[in-house]
This record gives structure tokens, sequence and C-alpha cells, in this order.
């Protein structure tokens, strides 16, 4: 189609269309469609063919740092010594980069012959190999390296970080702390006494924080401050000896000796 096309061109030397046979008039129609279909195909191909290349040198396929061998259509396909190869897929096509860690969600193999990211399991959200997960995707818990749709029994769900750990046991209960009232150890009146005791993990190998326990009781505080008059008790003969006092002072009724 593209020899007929060339006939129609006025560099190839054809006469016009009016100066042609009716024979040939006729052709020169029936091609003309041809040439046109042939036209609009060839632009389709440049643009498709000039996006590409826009897109290679943007995007990941023209990122050639780091590269051994590099195109403009697939990016690297080989690194250099102690970089990772990663490749990122579209739909059919690949586009190669040369990294220095792996993005999340992939980890790094080293070989002989090149090294490459290859992509965490399916329930892993960042990996350090291809049996050991560091965090897991939603829905699922950590434990021991493994993605677990639940904790294994005997553990329990770390909240924040969907980790399965040991079942915490409580220690036996430690000493009364001193009495205190205001912040202060001395005085006189009541205040309050603390015990605490440490919920440890079940496994001593095991490293997960436990709550810690306490509770506290109401003590009297009977050591003066420094500085302080100490309360003088009452005795016996003293509340008697005031009994008295009060006796005196009564008023002597009439009649009365």
């Amino acid at each position: 189609m593209r020899n007929a096309c060339h006939k129609l061109s006025p560099h190839s030397g054809c006469r016009a269309v009016g100066a042609l046979g009716p024979r040939e008039h006729q052709a020169a129609q029936m091609r003309a469609p041809l040439c046109l279909l042939l036209l609009v195909a060839h632009a389709v191909d440049m643009l498709a063919l000039h996006r590409r290349k826009k897109q290679a040198g943007t995007g990941l396929g023209g990122n050639c740092t780091g590269c051994v061998i590099c195109s403009e259509e697939n990016g690297c396909s080989t690194c250099q010594q102690r970089l990772f190869l990663f490749i990122r897929r579209e739909g059919i096509r690949q586009y190669g980069k040369c990294v220095h860690d792996c993005p999340l969600g992939f980890f790094g193999i080293r070989g002989q012959e090149a090294n490459r990211c290859k992509k965490c399991g399916a329930t892993c959200d960042s990996c350090f190999s291809q049996d050991f997960c560091i965090r897991c995707k939603r829905r699922f818990h950590l434990y021991k390296g493994k993605c677990l749709p639940t904790c294994p029994p005997g553990t329990l769900t770390h909240q924040s970080t969907r980790e399965c750990q040991e079942e915490c046991e409580p220690s036996p209960w430690g000493s009364w702390s001193p009495c205190i009232h205001n912040g202060k150890t001395c005085g006189s009146g009541w205040g309050l006494e603390t015990r605490v005791r440490e919920a440890g993990p079940a496994k001593q190998e095991e490293t997960a924080s436990c709550q810690v326990l306490s509770e506290s009781r109401k003590c009297p505080i009977k050591r003066p401050c420094p500085g302080e008059r100490k309360p003088r008790q009452k005795s016996r003969k003293d509340r008697r000896q005031r009994k008295d006092r009060k006796l005196e002072r009564r008023p002597q009724q009439p009649g009365s000796q």
C-alpha cells in the first residue's frame, strides 16, 4: 500500500489526477482510501512510540542509574555489583531499576550472577526473607515470623503491632512502700502505702512487655517531721485533773454548803 501511495505523490513524477485516463483515474480513486488508512495507522504508531519514549525517559524504564545494561523500553536488565535489580511489572510489560535497598513488600536475594528483589508472601507487608515476615497485612497476626489469621493458644494479641505475645504470669507481691501523705513520710494523720508485682512472660526467652500490678492501703503516720513538735498525748492523770478543775469552776447554788 505504501508503493501505491508513493505513486500518487507529486515527487514521484506521476501525472495529475485530471490528466489520468479513465482506468487510471478509477484505480487512483480506489487507492486513495487505502493510502489514507495507512497514513492514519502510521500516525498512531508514531504517537505510541513517542509516548513510550517519554515514559521511558521519566519513569522506571528510563532510570539507568547503576545499570550495566539498560534500554529505553525496559530499563535496567543488569546492575552493578552490590545493587539489587528491582523489576516492576505493568500488565505484560516490565521495567527494571537498580536500587541499594529493595522497596517495601520486597526482600533482597544476593546471587553469584545477580542480586534481585523478590516479593514477600501474600499475607506479609514487610519481610526479611521468604520465610520470615516482619510485619503482616491487615487482619493477620505476626507470630515468630509467620502471619496467622489468629494468635495461637497461650498467646495474646498486642493491639498496636498485632504481634502474638506469650501470656504473662504474675510474680509475687513486693514489700509495702513507706507510708506517704502529700509526698511526705512524716507528720501525723493517715497516708497511703503501696506494693507492686510485675507480670512477666511465661517463658524466660520471651521479651513481651507485660502489665505491672499494684495495690494501696491506708496507713497511720506517727513520725513527726523535723522542726515540728510532737503532739503531747493526754494521760489518764491529765484528764482527771482537768475534770476536777471544771468542777471547781462550777458556781455553787444558794443554800448549799
